[in-house]
């Protein structure tokens, strides 16, 4: 009942917009065509079974687990299935049912209102075998024609929260070194996956990716006459049909998403706007210089064309959720916000951006507070167990409620000083003594050296040392790559071939950038611009040793950094 009732709000919803704005964009032309999708082997349907995870919908015949035990006796079988799907262009209509299971979203709401439920969308395991298989061939062609969008991380492979966030606090800091004033606005969607209109999404395939005859024909037999029921212990609803959005739960679901969005990117850049887009979370930003304000009101005015998009195309932003924020000197600021405030945009000192609290100094000071809080929170749970559970589970847990929370996007924390990032340090410390039983008063560093563990700012700065080697090799976002220039010099050096990187001139308080040695660094004590992803972690790659840096493989050179830091945890460069 609770997805129904959703569906009936956003139904409403929809019928009280105001009639849209007709925006006219100009879509890019498509080289090539994919016409087909490829028959598969035996081989390749069994990886993919192999890699898929064990979840089981009650509408499969067997068991995940079962079906992967017996996988050899019935693979002819799924793969004949498979085939027949690809060579006719239909997807199987047993497979487009899916199952409703309503969930709490937080344990302690009440479970009378209908809002604090979030629907779960349980598909059949075979179908997103199916899926699979199409996803990997419509990704490969996809990446061949260069159809995606360069700034749009929502589930693609080599992206994540981390480097969109990266990309765009680079942006800010650089132009904070300049003595730029930043304006940032994010932009947040009222269920979008749910409201994408199926007619659109096709045309946007056809025209804007290039997809036609049978592959297209699969297509929109994947996404028509679909159902769903709601189940509710032994209870289950009557079968609705489901003729709107992309199916929740699927594999294909988020990638034909992006391709349903590729039109804003194109909007937001005919505007001069600087974006970056997950999935259908939005930001948008400028930089202006003192007393100019032209760039605000191309920022106001491509919004209000984003807002008209939107209803274009079935999609409402939500304006409850839609935060302003300004980065920069604070005098500054504070003429920039006057002016927003005139353009009936309210600026926040602080907002929540993918998981991460931002501040208008980009200190992280927020950031860091809450995750200290939420850190130690689980800390003492986990400390109140330690004496009925294995060293070794009491390691993951660590890890898994603890350790995941002083990792995520801490690529962000690059350049800041240990004492900016020591509540972290502390909640380490403490995470390394419950695990081990050292009394407080006991020193922490031949513990973390023990456990193998990094220090906190060790461990920001083994992040980046690790985006930076993906980089070179193909495994990052372009616009990671982009930051990371091959340092040339103008004549032969010793430095010539060491693999070096560019560092990025910024305004520093003792001077520029300079050379010692076999690298190239910035002096310590330096202004806002040193702690862009940009020079911090070129700085840091530069230091790193040159036996290191030439690794063939990733996970050789993820070791070898990794036992290099733990052997110069006392060295100061």
């Amino acid at each position: 009942m609770s997805l129904l009732y959703f569906l009936m709000t956003r139904f409403r919803a929809l019928k009280k917009l105001s009639t849209p704005q007709h925006i006219t964009i100009e879509r890019p032309p498509t080289h090539s065509k994919l016409t087909h999708f490829v028959p598969v082997t035996d081989q390749t349907v069994q990886e993919t079974i192999t890699r898929l995870s064990l979840s089981t919908c009650c509408l499969d015949v067997l068991p995940t687990r079962f079906l992967k035990s017996v996988l050899n006796s019935v693979l002819p079988s799924i793969t004949q299935i498979v085939n027949m799907s690809l060579q006719s262009g239909i997807f199987p209509e047993a497979l487009k049912t899916a199952v409703i299971k309503p969930l709490l979203k937080k344990s302690g709401l009440d479970p009378t209102v209908l809002n604090n439920y979030r629907p779960i969308s349980n598909l059949p395991f075979l179908g997103k075998v199916l899926e699979k298989v199409v996803y990997q061939q419509l990704t490969d062609f996809l990446l061949l024609n260069n159809s995606f969008d360069v700034f749009q991380s929502g589930f693609r492979p080599h992206h994540s929260t981390e480097t969109a966030l990266i990309e765009v606090t680079n942006d800010i800091r650089l132009n904070t070194d300049d003595g730029k004033v930043t304006v940032l606005i994010l932009l947040d969607l009222s269920a979008a996956f749910d409201t994408v209109d199926h007619g659109i999404l096709l045309h946007r395939l056809q025209d804007w990716v290039g997809i036609s005859g049978s592959a297209l024909s699969w297509l929109k037999s994947y996404l028509e006459d679909r159902k769903y029921f709601v189940e509710i212990g032994s209870c289950v609803s009557d079968y609705m049909a489901l003729t709107c959005g992309v199916p929740q739960g699927s594999i294909l679901g988020p990638l034909l998403f992006n391709l349903y969005m590729l039109p804003l990117g194109q909007l937001i850049r005919s505007n001069n706007i600087s974006y970056h887009n997950y999935a259908d979370d939005t930001q948008i930003y400028v930089s202006l210089t003192t007393g100019e304000y032209g760039p605000v009101d191309s920022l106001s005015h491509c919004l209000q064309q984003i807002s008209a998009w939107m209803q274009n195309n079935f999609l409402q932003l939500n304006s409850n959720k839609t935060e302003v924020i300004i980065f920069g000197p604070q005098k500054q600021r504070e003429s920039v916000s006057s002016y927003l405030h005139s353009l009936s945009l309210k600026p926040s000192n602080q907002v929540r951006n993918l998981g991460v609290i931002m501040d208008s100094d980009l200190n992280f000071n927020s950031h860091i507070k809450s995750v200290t809080s939420a850190a130690f929170y689980h800390l003492k749970n986990i400390a109140k167990i330690k004496n009925i559970v294995s060293k070794p589970d009491l390691e993951i847990l660590i890890h898994a409620f603890v350790s995941s929370r002083l990792d995520y996007c801490n690529g962000l924390l690059t350049g800041l000083s240990k004492r900016a990032v020591k509540q972290l340090q502390y909640i380490q410390n403490a995470a390394a003594r419950v695990l081990t039983r050292t009394r407080k008063y006991d020193h922490i560093s031949p513990v973390l050296r023990s456990l193998h563990w990094l220090p906190v700012p060790q461990r920001i700065d083994f992040k980046a040392a690790l985006l930076v080697y993906k980089s070179l090799h193909g495994r990052a976002p372009k616009y990671i790559s982009d930051m990371l220039v091959p340092y040339e010099p103008s004549r032969t050096l010793r430095t010539t071939g060491a693999g070096l990187l560019l560092i990025p001139r910024v305004k520093t308080k003792q001077g520029e950038s300079a050379v010692r040695g076999d690298c190239i660094i910035p002096f310590r004590k330096s202004a806002f611009g040193q702690t862009a992803f940009s020079v911090r972690a070129a700085t840091e790659w530069n230091f790193t040793p040159v036996s290191i840096r030439n690794q063939n493989t990733y996970h050789l050179f993820k070791t070898q950094l990794k036992k290099w830091l733990i052997d110069n945890q006392s060295c100061q460069h």
